[in-house]
């Protein structure tokens, strides 16, 4: 476990549902250290706290379903790249329990590809967005959505990430 500025990192629960997520071989690696940069640069530039040990649990499956869990929560039924379910954002601190963030393999191969990017870039940048949601950002609002995008970029640019805003104005997630 490393730790980044005396910071105690997240405990990462990873399920992989899907067995299509295992040609990744680096994932959970890649993931760790992603998520690890993002509670570092929360908790120290934007003063975010999580308390020492939180855990959030990282859940790999595929469109049917996230399409499942959307259409259930979100009444929207359709799959999506990625959802978050935060125990509690309005904590303060945050933890010990941050929520749960699910991928949809379908989705987020697709995306990369029509984007031209890597897998792992993209999937690493719809789990820093996943994660900044269980820690209270939004998206809905043009200003939630800016400042959500700008936190994202700055912690992609950390890890060597290139901005996947980049000559856009800040944009809602899809429906």
């Amino acid at each position: 476990m490393s730790k980044l500025d005396g910071l105690v990192p997240l405990e990462k629960d990873f399920l992989i549902e899907d067995p299509r997520w295992n040609a990744h071989t680096e994932l959970e690696e890649s993931l760790a250290k992603a998520l690890d940069q993002a509670q570092h640069y929360i908790e120290t530039i934007e003063t975010i706290a999580i308390l020492d040990g939180s855990e959030i649990s990282l859940v790999f499956t595929d469109d049917a379903q996230v399409k499942a869990l959307n259409a259930a929560h979100r009444g929207k039924d359709k799959a999506t790249n990625v959802l978050s379910f935060p125990i509690d954002e309005e904590a303060d601190p945050l933890g010990p329990l941050l929520g749960d963030v699910i991928f949809a393999y379908e989705t987020v191969e697709r995306e990369a590809k029509d984007l031209g990017i890597a897998f792992m870039a993209h999937l690493t940048h719809l789990c820093i967005h996943g994660f900044l949601h269980l820690a209270g950002y939004d998206h809905i609002e043009w200003d939630e959505a800016e400042k959500m995008e700008s936190v994202e970029v700055a912690i992609l640019a950390q890890i060597g990430i290139d901005n996947p805003y980049a000559g856009s104005d800040p944009v809602q997630m899809p429906e």
